[in-house]
């Protein structure tokens, strides 16, 4: 067995390929979900750990980090952040303040939150792996989404200051930066969009899994 991962957001579109990936590879894996039936939407495969948790509640953040640290023979040395939400619609000067706060109470609480849990048990561990979610929005923004856009740019910040802070505990940060992610609810929610560039989830699935097996790199923003 590799280890411990922690996939946050681990249900859905990419997080049931995520999960899929880490667990086709051999590791112990704990997914967070906000219900028993989402979690149950993953099965019962060997190595997979489900826990209901709210990852914007610390209390529901704790327990995740209880039941990742509880097998000392797979100690954790991973965590992928993949939740996050988005929103969209009108220019910064007719949204309403509540909605950009939204935003980044959606795609930087439950981040920070589960990095912060984690992180003693990647301590403990002696090292390992971050990776979180970002958007090539983040770099290359659009009208009309200026708190996602923020919040995503954010969440590079965190990333770079992440990687400074704690790579004397050997602890590796990088974020991944996806484009539209071919999954059924963007299928749904952009019926008449041309899918052919957009990136299937087992892609970013394949490079989440590298990120986190792979020594020597920290700080990388990666473009997927």
């Amino acid at each position: 067995m590799t280890g411990t991962v922690v996939v946050a957001g681990g249900t859905g579109g990419l997080g049931s390929a995520v999960t899929a990936e880490f667990l086709a590879a051999g590791w112990r894996v704990v997914v967070p979900g906000r219900s028993d039936k989402s979690l149950g939407e993953l099965g019962s495969p060997e190595g997979l750990h489900t826990v209901v948790a709210d990852l914007s509640d610390p209390v529901g953040v704790a327990e995740v980090a209880r039941v990742a640290g509880a097998d000392e023979s797979a100690p954790v040395r991973a965590l992928v952040n993949l939740v996050g939400g988005f929103a969209a619609g009108s220019r910064v000067h007719e949204t309403p303040v509540e909605e950009f706060e939204a935003q980044l109470r959606l795609n930087l609480r439950p981040t920070y939150l589960v990095t912060q849990a984690v992180l003693p048990l990647l301590i403990a561990a002696g090292g390992g792996s971050i990776t979180c979610t970002s958007s090539m929005s983040a770099l290359k923004p659009f009208s009309g989404a200026a708190g996602y856009i923020t919040a995503k740019a954010a969440v590079l910040a965190f990333v770079d200051a992440l990687a400074v802070e704690y790579a004397k505990d050997h602890i590796r940060v990088n974020a991944i930066l996806p484009g539209t992610i071919d999954t059924p609810t963007n299928r749904r929610a952009m019926p008449d969009a041309n899918t052919a560039k957009w990136t299937p989830p087992a892609r970013i699935a394949t490079v989440l899994r590298v990120l986190a097996e792979t020594p020597g790199v920290t700080g990388a923003h990666l473009p997927v």
